[in-house]
């Protein structure tokens, strides 16, 4: 498989997993994902400048202003740290969420997070892509697989009775809508131009 074929079909999947609602999408409300590490980065340092990347330009004032307090109440002591701390983080997030047009529940555990998304961090931290590749390109290829073996085989007995029919044509959707999601997606460009909500 060429490279920019390998390097789309990953792409494809990652776009399918964050468009699962409540799904892959929350990658970014867990306390391990990238926007609550920005936010312990910046109550750490006393600078807000790694969060602000996060949120859209105008609810920057919202967060400063939380940040301000945030900071004031982590010289109170050990437990007001943490508390303070957590406001932020959830506040962060929950305004991020509502950016992107996503709900907000609450942070979830750092490891709440599906394996893709997982590689895919690791692999804009090193620098190399062959271990997402690899399994996103798995993915798919078994995705397809599984599809195709249904409808095939129920394509056998379609014409045996209407219930056989119909099991049929349910099997062809799902197959035929999987694959033309897929390649609409790999073959789509400027995909990262027409996602950005934080200007």
């Amino acid at each position: 498989m060429k490279p920019r074929t390998v390097l789309l079909t990953a792409g494809v999947f990652l776009a399918s997993l964050f468009a699962l609602p409540g799904g892959a999408a929350a990658h970014c409300d867990t306390l391990g994902g990238p926007v609550v590490a920005a936010a312990k980065t910046a109550l750490e340092t006393g600078d807000i400048t790694p969060v602000l990347k996060w949120v859209r330009k105008e609810d920057e004032a919202e967060i400063r202003e939380m940040f301000e307090k945030a900071l004031a109440v982590r010289k109170k002591g050990p437990e007001a740290r943490e508390l303070a701390d957590m406001y932020f983080f959830e506040t962060l997030v929950r305004i991020h969420r509502a950016g992107e047009g996503a709900p907000y529940t609450g942070l979830k555990p750092a490891g709440a997070v599906e394996p893709a998304v997982e590689q895919a961090d690791r692999a804009l931290a090193s620098g190399k892509v062959d271990g997402l590749v690899r399994l996103v390109t798995e993915a798919v290829r078994e995705g397809i697989r599984e599809r195709f073996q249904r409808a095939y085989t129920r394509s056998e007995h379609a014409q045996d009775s209407v219930a056989a029919g119909r099991a049929f044509v349910r099997a062809y959707v799902e197959f035929t809508h999987y694959v033309e999601r897929l390649h609409m997606d790999a073959t789509e460009h400027g995909g990262a131009e027409m996602h950005e909500p934080h200007q």
